[in-house]
């Protein structure tokens, strides 16, 4: 229960604030509230896929790991609409965003300040085809579920949430000890 002082205290600063035009309260509340950078990210799956099945994989700079398809959010972008310019940019498939599905779970809150929207599709990679700039991205190629290659840290940590990759059971994944 609120002390009554205090709850006196809230409920002026209520009224106070209610009583500001909005485009202030809008403001005031954006300088109060927390900051999150937000993106999205694709986990596209190979349609034809037997047994544990494939994903797709992208090498980038520096290139000590792979990642998955993604990238920060363009001012008042629609996650989903960003999740499917991404793919295309970084692996040249283009994809209407309703073929994207929001993942379960959709969103995952890092500690840091940011926001990853996942979202997932399926794809047949015999037909698909693959095309990297060589500068954001090295390498984009289809691995084994269950022989996954090198994952960057932040990879293979949102991959846990999806019990996919080498944390896969570890839930809530462990952070890393030293920044990467």
């Amino acid at each position: 229960m609120i002390p009554r002082s205090r709850a006196t205290g809230r409920a002026i600063f209520y009224q106070a604030f209610y009583r500001l035009p909005l485009p202030v309260r809008r403001r005031l509340v954006k300088l109060a509230v927390p900051k999150y950078i937000v993106g999205a990210v694709t986990l596209v799956r190979d349609s034809e896929a037997t047994g544990a099945g494939r994903l797709l994989m992208l090498r980038q700079p520096p290139g000590k790991g792979w990642s998955l398809p993604a990238g920060l959010l363009n001012r008042a972008e629609p996650p989903v609409v960003g999740a499917a310019r991404e793919l295309f940019e970084e692996s040249g498939i283009r994809l209407a965003p309703s073929r994207l599905r929001p993942a379960v779970p959709n969103a995952i809150v890092h500690a840091k300040g940011w926001v990853d929207m996942v979202f997932e599709t399926e794809v047949p990679a015999s037909s698909t085809e693959l095309t990297v700039d060589g500068a954001e991205v090295f390498e984009a190629a289809w691995h084994p579920l269950d022989d996954l290659p090198k994952l960057t840290w932040p990879t293979a940590r949102l991959l846990a949430y999806y019990d996919i990759g080498p944390l896969a059971g570890q839930f809530p994944p462990p952070v890393p000890d030293t920044a990467p």
